[in-house]
């Protein structure tokens, strides 16, 4: 690649699920024209990891037909375990603690990946490629089971981030941890995804820094434990949080002189929304989301080449 790949992907889930309740919209679908507008001008082609109720919903089947028939974005698929059928309860109530795909026997596992999977090729007539975890919660039965259903790219790994304080079922362990894993593209190893390995599922992490230097994070991880507390250092994401356009900035370019030949920008759905999340509450926040896109898009264009996780997987591959 002449110039580093922007990987553009989109949790695409119901409305405002950070709430606790099973009273699930998908009026944010009628907002993503927007944003795919917005891609367009600059030459940017998202990834919609699309989960079930998406899938069902009609504006956004009829909006992901038109950008695969324009091929200007693709499709793939995000898993949340507690709504994606078969409907199999883990928990006493598994809306409000939203269980893991990795906290379920390994057969039911496979028949949400099988469902879900069936479901996207027919409803949008395109083999799926590409996908993410719900929760960001992945292990090596996943990364199996995903290869098994054809997968050739996952970007559910988050670098630097320790998910296991956030719990799942009651009972569970919490997430996965990936303070060890690679911050680079690697082919997996299936038996311990946490290296590179021999397999054909691509891992594609997420585009994290760390928010302190490296002695400071180790004094305030000394710190955490005197108080008998276990703490992820802080970090930042490359996704919009209100406001924060100097630090995306940022965030691309310590990924890129670190060497990676990506960055990967991520948001859910629901977020290009008003009410449709915590952070993006009215009309402003929106407005003043796009105002930070508009500068960041124009900021990054001479520098990256637009791609989708397909197209990026393909020159990954022919590298081999």
């Amino acid at each position: 690649m002449s110039k580093p790949a922007f990987l553009i992907t989109i949790d695409t889930e119901g409305d405002n699920l950070w709430q606790k309740n099973s009273n699930l919209t998908t009026e944010n679908a009628r907002y993503l024209p927007r944003f795919q507008a917005l891609c367009e001008k600059y030459g940017f082609k998202p990834v919609y990891l699309t989960n079930y109720e998406m899938a069902i919903d009609p504006i956004y089947i009829e909006f992901a037909k038109d950008v695969i028939a324009r091929n200007t974005a693709e499709i793939g698929m995000h898993l949340h375990a507690w709504n994606s059928p078969p409907l199999i309860a883990l928990t006493d109530d598994d809306w409000r603690y939203k269980p893991y795909l990795i906290e379920y026997p390994d057969d039911v596992m496979k028949q949400k990946i099988s469902f879900m999977t069936q479901l996207l090729e027919e409803t949008f007539q395109t083999k799926m490629i590409s996908h993410r975890a719900g929760r960001w919660a992945f292990d090596e039965r996943y990364a199996a089971l995903l290869l098994e259903h054809g997968y050739q790219v996952d970007c559910s790994v988050t670098p630097k981030v320790d998910w296991r304080g956030a719990k799942g079922a009651p009972d569970g362990k919490g997430g996965t941890d990936y303070r060890a894993f690679p911050t680079h593209a690697y082919f997996m190893d299936i038996q311990n995804i946490s290296q590179p390995g021999n397999s054909s599922l691509l891992q594609v992490p997420m585009s994290i820094q760390y928010k302190h230097s490296a002695f400071l994070n180790t004094v305030k991880t000394g710190y955490d434990k005197l108080r008998g507390k276990t703490r992820s250092p802080s970090v930042h994401w490359l996704r919009p949080m209100g406001g924060n356009l100097a630090t995306m900035q940022l965030v691309i370019e310590k990924t890129l002189a670190g060497g990676s030949d990506y960055i990967e920008y991520m948001l859910h759905s629901s977020e290009y929304m008003p009410g449709g999340s915590p952070t993006f509450k009215t009309d402003e926040n929106i407005e003043q989301l796009y105002q930070d896109l508009e500068k960041l898009f124009i900021w990054l264009q001479p520098k990256v080449t637009g791609m989708t996780l397909a197209e990026y997987n393909h020159i990954k591959r022919a590298q081999i």
